[in-house]
């Protein structure tokens, strides 16, 4: 093979996978008109544009494509290399040419639905406008419901709180329960009576014992000052 063949088909790949980045930016672009919440009746003029970029990108891709399979065609010793090369690029137009009939589905989708609702509200707001009992009727339900969930949110709460409540007195009255068995099993203990009379005797008499001694040290205090 010749030196400007292989040249040849070195700048034909290279332009092809120029091509291809191009292509994925584009994408990314095209992508978010369909992600828009506030997507337009008709295509904007940037959208329309990016769809034609990448129309004409897919089909100048195909022209370079057919171009490298006629150059190795020309080849007597075909190089398999060459051919994965090729075989590449066609399965990547292949899967961009899907990608791109998946955008352009799923944009035309939020169009047709965001078109849907508006003609939809367009239609309630027609029908307020020419019907005004009616709509004073329909906004006092709407105040009526609105009500209504808040009452029964106000019932949920307290329905809640009271269960707490309840949940608390039944607690209370399970610890008196327990003092109360306490108490009275400590009552029935031979000589436990006299034991906590004499551990309150003891503190009482420590108590006193305490006070006389910081007494004294405040009027030694006062005596040597």
């Amino acid at each position: 093979m010749s030196t400007s063949a292989s040249g040849g088909w070195a700048q034909l790949r290279q332009q092809t996978r120029s091509l291809e980045t191009q292509t994925d930016t584009l994408f990314h672009k095209y992508s978010q008109f369909s992600s828009s919440t506030l997507i337009p009746p008709e295509p904007s003029e940037e959208e329309s544009q990016c769809e034609t970029e990448i129309s004409d990108l897919l089909s100048r891709r195909e022209s370079l494509i057919s171009q490298l399979a006629r150059m190795l065609d020309a080849e007597l010793n075909q190089s398999a290399l060459k051919q994965n090369n090729l075989a590449r690029h066609r399965e990547i137009l292949a899967e961009h040419r899907k990608e791109f009939q998946r955008l352009k589905n799923a944009i035309k989708e939020a169009r047709d639905k965001a078109n849907l609702l508006g003609n939809v509200r367009a239609d309630i707001e027609q029908y307020r406008s020419q019907n005004p009992a009616a709509a004073e009727a329909e906004y006092m339900l709407d105040e009526r419901r609105r009500i209504d969930n808040s009452h029964n949110i106000a019932d949920s709460v307290l329905s809640q709180a009271y269960a707490v409540n309840e949940s608390f007195g039944i607690q209370r009255e399970t610890l008196a329960n327990i003092q109360r068995r306490i108490v009275g099993a400590a009552s029935q203990v031979p000589g436990i009576n006299s034991l906590m009379g004499r551990i309150g005797a003891k503190r009482k008499r420590d108590g006193i014992i305490l006070a006389v001694f910081i007494a004294f040290c405040f009027l030694m205090l006062l005596y040597f000052s």
